[in-house]
């Protein structure tokens, strides 16, 4: 049973840092592309980033590339995402995913930015 746990969400000052984990169990890490979706206020769910199984293929929303950083931990099962000069339009329920549309996710973390 897949089972993603995601944590290091918060309130943070637009320019801010922070970072999510994403805890993963019940598949073959080491071998998935993994992904962060998002679900702002209102919004339908919005894919974030990507990164390929061996890390070396990454990618990202326009809407977050050169803030965001995406990178994973196969020794430990786990995934990140490094998140910069957040902006209010980053405010969002943040997801760990196994797909790219997000149908496979975690419970999701929060993040506010907000002054």
């Amino acid at each position: 049973q897949v089972q993603l746990v995601e944590s290091g969400g918060g309130l943070v000052q637009p320019g801010g840092s922070l970072r999510l984990s994403c805890a993963a169990s019940g598949f073959t890490f080491g071998s998935a592309w993994m992904y962060w979706v998002r679900q702002a206020p209102g919004k339908g769910l919005e894919w974030v980033s990507s990164i390929s199984s061996g890390s070396s293929m990454k990618v990202y929303a326009d809407s977050v590339k050169g803030r965001f950083t995406i990178s994973r931990d196969n020794a430990k099962n786990t995934l990140f995402l490094q998140m910069n000069s957040l902006k209010s339009e980053d405010t969002a329920v943040y997801y760990c995913a196994k797909n790219r549309t997000g149908t496979i996710r975690g419970q999701g973390t929060q993040v506010t930015v907000s002054s």
